[in-house]
């Protein structure tokens, strides 16, 4: 079962139990930073945010039914008094508890069902390579997206195409995809960018970005890149805990491979994934790891 699935399932199972992000990290091996960033590219939005919809929704469906004491409700949801689980309640269905139990039916409330992925996809990954990589600058435009807004980046990538090469001070003259961490609503920092030399300056009209020494997990994507994010799931909801490799919390990168083709987005994408520096466990069977560095 991927972490993910595994997830929902403890949640589901422990609804109202003691259920916490690092908690959950724990029992899985992970880290919680990994854990949230596979949860949501998985699952669409973070887990913090599914579980408190769930409990939400359970409360909801109880008052429906004529549930009596509110005060139990908010504290079987996670919440440590009344008024915080009323203003929870309002934000999300619009109406006060004491409201919902008055109208007696949920029709019409946003409320969350179980999650169902559907059919398990197992993507097609080589085994990465582990590097370990210098400190890292980047010039380029970015933008913040929510993960239901991924069909604007291309947008970005378009503008990008109309300007990037009045970036001087360039380390590689092909372009590469910048992905920040996701926060907790589901929003995350996305950019078009050159690597360029630390000196390097920053046209107007472009931002620039500092990335510190890091090791990366490194897989081939030899998709087409609309398929990138079935990538990206498959590695931190599977690979990445089968080698006992939890996420590092800084920015993904995309690099283009030679043989890549702007103009049909074939051709191949290295995905370099930040991880800790050293793996929580030994690794689930598989080809070993190949290490080796680079100095761009």
């Amino acid at each position: 079962m991927s972490l993910t699935r595994r997830a929902i399932w403890k949640i589901e199972r422990h609804l109202h139990g003691e259920l916490t992000l690092g908690g959950l990290a724990a029992e899985f091996n992970v880290s919680p930073y990994h854990l949230s960033h596979a949860f949501a590219e998985t699952a669409g939005r973070p887990l913090t945010t599914y579980l408190r919809a769930r409990r939400l929704t359970q409360a909801a469906e109880a008052l429906a039914t004529g549930a009596p004491d509110i005060l139990a409700l908010a504290l079987a949801s996670g919440y440590g008094s009344h008024e915080a689980f009323t203003r929870a309640f309002k934000a999300r269905f619009g109406l006060t508890p004491e409201a919902l139990r008055r109208r007696g039916s949920i029709e019409g409330l946003a409320i969350e069902p179980p999650l169902d992925l559907g059919p398990v996809r197992s993507e097609s990954l080589a085994p990465p390579g582990l590097h370990e990589a210098p400190p890292q600058w980047f010039v380029g435009m970015v933008g913040r997206f929510s993960l239901g807004e991924l069909q604007a980046i291309p947008a970005l990538w378009q503008r990008f195409s109309q300007q990037w090469q009045c970036i001087e001070g360039g380390v590689d003259r092909v372009p590469l995809g910048y992905g920040g961490p996701i926060d907790e609503e589901g929003r995350f920092e996305y950019g078009c960018v050159v690597q360029v030399l630390p000196q390097a300056t920053t046209p107007r009209g472009f931002e620039r970005r500092r990335q510190p020494a890091a090791r990366y997990a490194v897989f081939h994507h030899t998709g087409h890149v609309t398929t990138l994010r079935g990538s990206y799931r498959a590695i931190l909801d599977e690979a990445l805990p089968s080698l006992g490799l939890t996420r590092a919390p800084l920015a993904c990168l995309e690099r283009h491979r030679a043989s890549f083709d702007p103009a049909t987005g074939e051709g191949g994408v290295d995905l370099w994934i930040p991880v800790d520096a050293e793996p929580r466990g030994s690794a689930a069977g598989g080809a070993p790891l190949q290490r080796g560095s680079v100095m761009r």
